[in-house]
């Protein structure tokens, strides 16, 4: 192997949109509610595949306007759903790093107007030699040529080449162009992977 690719969310970065949303509902399960039926998922990709915070926002207040406070913090306190880095990774990435065996990539689904929050607050987002960001590219994984964006613009060759993420369809899409791949579930795991794998001694 000579390159390992890295998503950020969930693997480095510990991002969930309940460190913000347990300040603002009493209620755990009106909390649940709300992020499954207002704020989906869904909803938050279309941000990361490239469409405006202002845009998306302004949608969902007119589907949904008697949320609309709750729903204008989404991005409005976007910084307080950062959870901090996660130590784990973060010690294997070094490790990587100090070996000098391996260029380091990261691809991630991110919105292009928050991921500058990021940049500024977590430093090992400056040791990869390159982040593709869905926001940017206006698509996002699970997306083919999301991956192959990657892959051109960096010369990576698939089959010399580790993509570790926590979301499973994510890595059946990266398996399908021809990528190693590891579905992060913890550190721990990850480095028993990665061992596995002769990446880690």
């Amino acid at each position: 192997m000579t390159t390992i690719v890295f998503d950020l969310g969930g693997v480095l970065i510990d991002w969930n949109p309940r460190y913000l949303y347990k300040q603002l509902f009493t209620d755990e399960q009106e909390m649940e509610s709300f992020l499954s039926t207002v704020t989906t998922p869904d909803w938050n990709e279309e941000q990361d595949a490239g469409r405006t915070i202002a845009e998306g926002t302004a949608l969902l207040v007119a589907k949904h306007p008697e949320h609309r406070e709750l729903i204008e913090h989404f991005y409005g306190r976007w910084p307080e759903m950062l959870g901090g880095a996660i130590q784990g990774t973060v010690d294997i990435l070094t490790e990587l790093r100090d070996s000098g065996r391996y260029r380091l990539y990261a691809l991630t689904n991110w919105s292009e107007e928050t991921f500058p929050i990021a940049l500024e607050q977590f430093e090992f987002l400056h040791w990869f030699e390159g982040i593709v960001v869905s926001g940017t590219e206006k698509s996002r994984k699970p997306f083919p040529d999301f991956y192959h964006t990657l892959l051109t613009r960096y010369q990576v060759d698939p089959s010399q080449a580790v993509f570790i993420d926590d979301n499973e369809r994510n890595i059946h899409a990266a398996e399908a162009v021809g990528l190693h791949t590891v579905h992060f579930q913890s550190p721990e795991q990850l480095r028993t992977e990665l061992v596995a794998l002769q990446v880690l001694a």
